[in-house]
């Protein structure tokens, strides 16, 4: 069985005892700045990678969870991360299109990338990688699903027939076809030696999320946009198992290495754990709080990697359930009722930046002492080259052009998200935090 869901590659079972593994696993995964994208197993089940909203990857021991290497390269959010076979390299992807070739080899130094491949003209939201490490894929919001020599690293082909973004790839274990979803609701089969696309499996009438492939059980898994989790036969396409979620859209899939059970994450932080020999739901729990945007099995199947909204990567031992410890919540610190401009920052502004005098692993610089301040000044923050040398400084009237007119209108070409505040009320009593809270 190989597995092939959301950027997971199967870890090898470690020869240890079932009690003295779980007894070492770690409560959560830290050193993010924001939400886990990606989460990944290296083949010898030694290491987990993980991909963020912060642009960085961080490589980890396992089970101890110590960061041994944090690798910065993309230039906005990475979304997935796979390893090669023999765990020496790895390849993320981001929404900066950028596919990144890395050594895995040593640890603790900031390195650069092995290669930094180009031609997708869309966020890429999934890569998988051959069993031979030769050959890479990726699906992406150009529509286009991606091919990419690893040895040596470069660009092969586009592959286009989706009808809008895709969103998730998977190789066959020969690296001959390649599967792929996308928002047009379609699961296609694609021949890697003639380019070419052989037939559509799937047909579900709302967007398709992620696929998970078992060629040795003969199945493909997938999860969609309107809550439907299905096992379909790879010979006939037609469903084996379905189950639906409140119509609550399916972000993060992962298949247990033994292939005994599959893993659905939801929009509302929902995890839902399939038997596949039994055919039906075995565990149903709230995993995280927000969407889930990654899950992993982690090895011996003995535990689920969770990645939510939070910067954390929760550690959920299963056989029986138990739940971390502390699982991240929207509690405020200290107790007490937000203020309006305070649940506007946490809902806008908290995942990107700090209100401290250190930007720590964010996506965006510390917005402390943020009124009064000429854009594009925050010391080591590598700004984008829209925010570089410009004359702009940062007020309350500023603050309120740039979430009135969303930043991809006031500051077109930064690394901003694109987003808008339309409710005047909602913009003035953020700002009046800001105003109080980056002092």
């Amino acid at each position: 069985m190989r597995l092939l869901a959301v950027g997971l590659i199967a870890a090898t079972v470690l020869g240890c005892t079932a009690g003295a593994w779980a007894a070492e696993l770690p409560e959560h995964l830290t050193g993010h700045g924001g939400p886990v994208k990606g989460i990944t197993v290296a083949p010898s089940g030694d290491r987990v990678a993980t991909a963020s909203f912060d642009y960085s990857v961080i490589v980890r021991s396992w089970p101890s969870g110590v960061e041994q290497v944090i690798l910065y390269g993309h230039d906005a959010a990475a979304n997935a991360v796979a390893f090669t076979p023999d765990g020496h390299r790895m390849v993320t992807v981001g929404d900066d299109g950028l596919v990144l070739v890395w050594s895995t080899d040593g640890s603790g130094e900031r390195r650069q990338p092995l290669a930094r491949l180009t031609g997708h003209q869309g966020k890429i939201l999934q890569v998988d990688v051959s069993r031979d490490g030769r050959l890479a894929a990726t699906a992406s919001w150009d529509g286009k699903v991606g091919l990419w020599s690893l040895d040596p690293p470069a660009p092969l082909t586009m592959l286009e027939g989706h009808q809008g973004p895709v969103n998730a790839v998977a190789l066959s274990d020969d690296g001959t076809q390649l599967y792929s979803a996308g928002y047009d609701g379609t699961v296609r089969l694609w021949s890697v030696a003639e380019r070419r696309e052989l037939r559509t499996l799937v047909r579900h009438g709302f967007g398709i999320n992620v696929i998970a492939v078992d060629e040795a059980a003969g199945q493909l898994t997938y999860g969609a946009l309107d809550g439907g989790m299905r096992v379909v036969d790879l010979a006939s396409g037609e469903v084996r198992t379905g189950f639906e979620h409140d119509r609550t859209p399916i972000l993060a899939l992962a298949e247990s290495h033994d292939g005994r059970r599959i893993a659905f994450g939801d929009g509302h932080g929902v995890v839902t754990v399939v038997d596949t020999v039994l055919g039906q739901v075995s565990q149903d729990f709230p995993a995280a709080r927000g969407p889930i945007w990654a899950l992993a099995f982690g090895p011996r199947d003995e535990s689920l990697l969770v990645g939510g909204l939070g910067s954390t990567v929760a550690v959920w031992p299963l056989d029986p359930l138990r739940r971390p410890a502390e699982v991240a919540t929207r509690t405020r610190a200290g107790g007490g009722t937000m203020t309006n401009g305070e649940r506007q920052f946490e809902r806008k502004c908290r995942v990107c930046h700090t209100l401290s005098r250190d930007t720590a692993r964010r996506a965006g610089p510390t917005l402390h002492g943020l009124m009064g301040r000429r854009a594009g000044t925050v010391d080591g923050y590598p700004y984008s080259g829209a925010l570089t040398g410009i004359d702009l400084i940062w007020t309350a009237e500023t603050v309120d052009q740039l979430f009135e007119q969303g930043p991809d209108n006031f500051l077109p070409g930064t690394k901003m998200p694109l987003q808008k505040m339309t409710n005047a009320r909602d913009r003035a009593d953020l700002i009046e935090y800001l105003k109080s809270a980056t002092r």
